[in-house]
This record gives structure tokens, sequence and C-alpha cells, in this order.
């Protein structure tokens, strides 16, 4: 009998060392913020708290419309970009991608932006101009009776991808983002004037399923000479000179005159630098592939990858190369040190 206790006083040990290895691991190596952090299933949990408790920082908006500018807890913040800039029946791991989006764009801007007059000391506006955000009455006006149903799906986006950015070498990238490609992103460089590592042409295939792909805009001839301040030459209609790596208008000649195509987009209202153009009596008809400047991410072709079962995480590298998904913490605490 004297030789039994030892024996149960091991296998006792052995026992709880079972039950406490996982949980010391848990807390020694804790999980990627890369895999998401699901909603909690308690019966009083009130995500709209949880979210305001998650911000360890307020975004002053400048609001246009009423000319005031309102505090806005950080999360509650993407939560109004994403229901203003997304459809809220898109894919959730679309709506994810789009809430770090959302979340990397205003750390940086908050880190990196000089103070602006015009935003009456706000870190942003409301506006194109940064990002689309919209409060709850106008989220109400927006989408009526499904407005509980729409804003409960984004805020649980949000609270999923809590507190998360990208980063490239170390800091916030430049998230752009846009509608809908022409098959194909487009490299930094071909539409803006510098470089960006992570702003690359890649392949967009599941774009062409997007009700915004191809569309026609019609003008006269005379409002189109007028706009490109140019003169039509008979019958020449002039030509596309070069392609961009994303199959967009590099370089084009119309009526003697050579532009971009950001210049033609621009001056014309065109939504996409991927146009084609042609001459019926006094009408030039203008074809367009794609909506937007197509450099990053295309919300289109995040929601075709949703539907194929890609992950935000999938989402978000397919369109910025090389990226990492980091917490935002730091970055908060070094904004909150320089205040």
């Amino acid at each position: 009998m004297k030789q039994v206790k030892p024996i149960v006083t091991v296998v006792v040990f052995l026992f709880a060392a079972i039950l406490l290895i996982p949980s010391l691991l848990v807390l020694l190596f804790p999980s990627s913020p890369t895999k998401g952090k699901l909603l909690r299933d308690e019966p009083d949990f009130d995500i709209e708290t949880a979210l305001k408790e998650e911000s360890k920082v307020d975004v002053a908006v400048y609001r246009t419309e009423k000319d005031v500018v309102e505090t806005i807890p950080l999360e509650e913040y993407v939560v109004g970009v994403v229901a203003g800039e997304m459809p809220a029946n898109f894919e959730e791991e679309a709506l994810k991608a789009q809430s770090l989006t959302a979340r990397t764009y205003i750390i940086r801007q908050m880190m990196l932006a000089e103070p602006d007059a015009s935003l009456k000391g706000a870190n942003v506006s409301d506006t194109v101009n940064h990002q689309v955000y919209k409060d709850e009455e106008q989220l109400k006006e927006k989408w009526g009776l499904d407005y509980k149903k729409n804003l409960g799906k984004i805020r649980k986006a949000v609270y999923e991808t809590r507190g998360q950015i990208i980063a490239y070498d170390g800091e916030p990238i430049t998230a752009s983002f846009f509608s809908t490609s022409n098959g194909y992103t487009e490299n930094a460089e071909d539409y803006w004037s510098n470089p960006l590592p992570y702003l690359k042409s890649v392949e967009s295939p599941w774009d062409l399923e997007s009700k915004e792909f191809l569309k026609k805009q019609t003008f006269t001839v005379e409002e189109f000479e007028r706009k490109l301040g140019i003169r039509l030459q008979g019958s020449d209609m002039g030509k596309i000179l070069s392609r961009t790596p994303g199959q967009r208008v590099e370089k084009v000649s119309i009526g003697g005159k050579e532009f971009t195509g950001r210049e033609v987009r621009e001056a014309l209202g065109l939504r996409s630098t991927d146009f084609t153009w042609e001459r019926k009596g006094n009408e030039i008809i203008v074809t367009t592939k794609g909506y937007g400047h197509g450099v990053g991410m295309s919300q289109y072709g995040a929601n075709g990858m949703a539907k194929e079962g890609k992950t935000y995480e999938e989402i978000i590298k397919h369109y910025y190369q090389g990226v990492s998904i980091v917490e935002a913490g730091s970055y908060i605490d070094k904004y909150l040190a320089k205040k």
C-alpha cells in the first residue's frame, strides 16, 4: 500500500498537466491577429458598446453637410466608413477586408497628415476626399427596413477584425481601393506619380461579373471636342498609343493631340481609364471597362473572392502585395504620444 500513493500522485500530476498545458500555450503564444476575433456569444453581449470599448482613440470627422466636427470612437468610425463605401449585401469576408482598408487609412491619416485648415481641426472629412462616412441617421435613410440587419452585419465584420491594419515594412499602407476593375488592377505609378511596392497590378477576373463592369457614355461631337480642347479631323478619330500593365490606356492621340488615359478620363468624366470610342453621326460613344482608378483592392473583386471561399486575409494579400496584417495598438500609441 505504501507504493500506491506516489503512483496516484504522478497520475494526478500528469492529468493536471494535460489540462493546463493548452491554456499555458495560448497565454505564451497568442494566436496571430490574422486569424480573426470571433463575436462573443454571451446573451447580454452588446456589439455597439464593445466596439466603443475596443476603440483606443477617437476620430475627429468634419461633417460637410452640417459644417461641424464630430468625435467618433475609432471602431464605430470604421463601421460608418464600411457602410458608406461598400454594399451591405456583399459577403462577410469582403466586408472584413473593407474594414481593414478603412482602419488602415484612418490610422495612417492620423499619424502622417499635416493639419488642414479646411477640416477645422478634424482628422478627415466624411467625403470621397478622404473616406465616405455615414452616421446612423444617414444609414436609416439609405437602408430603410434593412437598417438593423445591414448594420448588424457590418458591425460584426468590424468587430471580428477589430484593431487590425495592413502594414508594409513596418508602416501602415496607403490602402487605396475602388469599385470594379477591368480584369486587372493598376500599378500605383501608372495612375499616380509615385510607385508603391505593394500597389502592383494583379489579375482580378471576378470583376467581369460586376454590374459596373461595362458602361457606355454618349457625347455630342461638339461636347467631346470642347471637353478635350481639340478639333476632330474628318473621319480620323485618333488612336490608343500604349496601354499600362493593367490594360488601361496609358497614352492616346485624339484630334492631333496626345493625352494620358487619366487626362481623358478626368476631362470627360469617364468611369475608368480603360476606354474605347467611336463616332456615330453627331455623337461620340465611349465604352469603359471597370469603375474607378484601378489601384489597390477591387471591391467587386473582393466580393468575388469571398464567394469562392477566400478569407479576408487572402483578399488583402492578393490586392496588396507583400503586406502583413498587424495590430494597430503601437501606431495609435505613437499618435497619442505626439498629441
